[in-house]
């Protein structure tokens, strides 16, 4: 089985409270500009995203098997906006674009409809 496989494989953690899953914020945002970032060690693009209330933020996401850069912008996906920045090589990441691994890549978490920029997962 493939590390992939393996992931997906893997026993659900254990049990969270509402509580617990309340304090992880996902809110929707849209993808306002995308570029190349050449010093990652693995495939990936600088994101940037417009989270309304929240501001606009920016991440590293290795998503570039399955996404194009112009296909990303304007499209809204789902982030974690309350989890601290982190330093990627040269690159602060300010949230977590949130998906779902494949053998294939990344797939990205969108919304099925448009919502405000920083309407919060239910």
């Amino acid at each position: 089985m493939s590390d992939m496989g393996q992931q997906i494989a893997r026993a659900p953690g254990a049990e969270i409270s509402w509580a617990d899953f309340e304090k992880v914020v996902m809110v929707a945002g849209t993808v306002t500009r995308v570029e190349a970032f050449p010093e990652a060690r693995k495939p990936a693009w600088k994101v940037w995203v417009d989270f309304g209330p929240y501001g606009e933020r920016k991440t590293s996401a290795q998503i570039v098997a399955l996404y194009g850069a112009a296909e990303l912008v304007g499209r809204q996906i789902v982030g974690v906006v309350n989890f601290p920045e982190k330093q990627i090589g040269p690159f602060r990441s300010q949230f977590l674009l949130t998906g779902f691994a494949t053998e294939q890549g990344v797939v990205i978490t969108t919304l099925e409809r448009p919502v405000p920029n920083g309407t919060r997962m239910a």
